[in-house]
């Protein structure tokens, strides 16, 4: 489709990275009426950070909408052991959202989903469309494409880890589509389902290397070795729940269309947002003039 470019953003990945990279020394940027803003502005401007080196056409920041997904329904454990956000980081869920909005930025998120299945839905809609996904979530690797890249996180605004498929196939010795097969047989702490109990990152990559599937995995459990096969038969229904909740669901019912997305600029509602809200350090932003491809250098 021309040069059109679309980015996506993990909105809370961002939102969270923001504030844990701050709140260590103390920089919560407690704004006049109490509010701290130091995940905010992280966000913000790691986003920009990202677009000004992409310069896309588009823009959508997707969201989590609440605890309660899909997800949970199906697996009372999943997200259930992280612990509340810290009391600091709460009141900048709405804010965060209030300030993608005044920057011109469209917001996506549906009830029962993650942003995660967001972007997943918008990426697959998006087939076609040079497509950069902004997280620091490595299980949107799955998402990889022919015109799809991932754009990891790193330490500090400005580097990220750039993934196309190639790197990926490099990198892993399989597609990025096996990628969940891969999360399911190792686990994920952190969203707190445990695969298969003993079996790791390593041994779950040459498994799949091996059989491509988890269903090829379970038919060739009489090529395993005797431990790795005992641990397979043991876990193998918490390997069936643990594929359900490593897949990106690319199906989710979101009202979204591609010229909504359309990043033409900001507006003086960026102006008003940061006056409001005492974010001073994004003033330089409050002017973006967007990346079109009349004007080819952003100025602002």
């Amino acid at each position: 489709m021309g040069s059109e470019k679309l980015l996506l953003v993990d909105g809370m990945a961002l939102l969270f990275r923001s504030f844990f990279q701050t709140a260590p020394s103390g920089r919560f940027m407690i704004n006049e009426h109490g509010v701290p803003t130091n995940a905010v502005h992280g966000l913000i401007r790691h986003l920009f950070a990202a677009a000004d080196k992409i310069r896309p056409t588009h823009i959508t920041v997707c969201w989590d909408m609440g605890k309660d997904t899909f997800r949970t329904e199906m697996f009372d454990s999943y997200k259930a052991h992280r612990p509340s956000p810290p009391a600091e980081l709460v009141p900048q869920f709405a804010l965060a959202q209030q300030a993608t909005d005044a920057f011109s930025l469209q917001n996506a998120g549906v009830k029962n989903y993650e942003a995660d299945d967001c972007i997943g839905t918008i990426s697959k809609r998006a087939e076609g469309i040079e497509t950069y996904i902004l997280t620091g979530d490595r299980d949107l690797l799955q998402l990889l494409g022919e015109h799809h890249y991932v754009w990891l996180l790193q330490t500090g605004y400005g580097n990220w880890k750039a993934y196309d498929a190639s790197l990926f196939r490099e990198e892993y010795g399989i597609e990025p589509a096996q990628f969940h097969f891969v999360k399911a047989l190792m686990g994920d702490a952190a969203d707190g389902y445990p695969g298969v109990k003993g079996i790791g990152e390593k041994t779950a990559l040459k498994l799949i290397q091996q059989f491509g599937t988890i269903e090829g995995v379970l038919n060739g459990l009489d090529q395993l070795t005797p431990s790795v096969r005992k641990k397979l038969v043991e876990g193998t229904e918490m390997l069936r729940i643990s594929e359900k909740l490593a897949e990106i669901h690319c199906d989710v019912p979101l009202d979204w269309t591609f010229d909504k997305a359309l990043f033409s600029g900001t507006d003086e509602r960026a102006r008003q947002f940061i006056e409001e809200n005492g974010m001073k350090s994004l003033i330089r932003l409050a002017s973006h003039t967007g990346y079109t491809e009349e004007d080819p250098f952003a100025v602002y």
